[in-house]
């Protein structure tokens, strides 16, 4: 072969590889019209899917309510897009459980927080059913801004070994190192209400995906304050 033509071919193979490399492989969690593969957990709120957007309604008098990946991840990458009416609360659950031995089964471990209160404390990271706040957003103003009511919101979770954080609309808004659970599912909540006027209010999700292979190549290094909890036991 004519070395230029040997030229080219090694960097067609370059280019190739490369663009392999930097193109990640995204796996919907949602297939196509229906929840296979999803289980409702603890409560008794109802979930909705229609033209790839799941829709949660509150109701009164049920507990926290989950629809959960009946399958376990360790290490990834979620991306998801949320629009939640701006009086309720909600979350998404990820390396999450639920064991009879553990609260008789109540869904328990990271949530990812959708907070569309005053306080403006999404994207920060809440331990479900067990130790509260891991990682609320008092110390990060900038995070506080990221969050929009009334529109679409994108979250990118990463969870890798134990480097958890977050980004909402592209804004870093948690930094936590925390070595509680490396396993668990996903999780959509529908947060349990007080009273009839927050009855009926929507949560809807979109465009949920996860990435769980050549994480490193994709990986966004966060700048948020790293909390770091590491050192602590948890007590169950």
């Amino acid at each position: 072969m004519k070395p230029l033509k040997l030229i080219k071919l090694l960097l067609l193979l370059l280019t190739t590889t490369l663009f392999a490399q930097q193109k990640p492989n995204w796996q919907p969690l949602l297939q196509g019209e229906s929840f296979k593969g999803w289980t409702i957990k603890n409560g008794t709120a109802t979930y909705t899917l229609e033209n790839g957007v799941v829709t949660g309604t509150t109701k009164l008098g049920t507990p926290n309510t989950f629809l959960c990946t009946d399958k376990m991840y360790t290490d990834f990458i979620l991306e998801f897009e949320v629009w939640v009416d701006p009086t309720v609360n909600s979350g998404v659950q990820f390396r999450s459980n639920s064991f009879v031995a553990v609260h008789n089964g109540k869904v328990h471990g990271y949530q990812s927080e959708i907070d569309p209160s005053e306080r403006a404390w999404s994207g920060g990271i809440f331990e479900e059913g067990l130790r509260g706040w891991l990682y609320n957003l008092e110390n990060n103003p900038v995070g506080r801004k990221a969050f929009k009511n009334n529109q679409w919101n994108n979250y990118r979770v990463q969870a890798n070994g134990n480097h958890l954080s977050i980004w909402v609309n592209g804004i870093n808004t948690a930094n936590l190192k925390d070595n509680a659970t490396a396993e668990g599912f996903i999780g959509l909540q529908v947060h349990s209400i007080g009273n009839e006027s927050q009855e009926n209010k929507k949560i809807k999700w979109r465009n949920i995906k996860i990435l769980t292979k050549d994480l490193k190549e994709h990986l966004i290094t966060p700048t948020a304050p790293l909390i770091d909890l590491t050192h602590k036991k948890r007590s169950t």
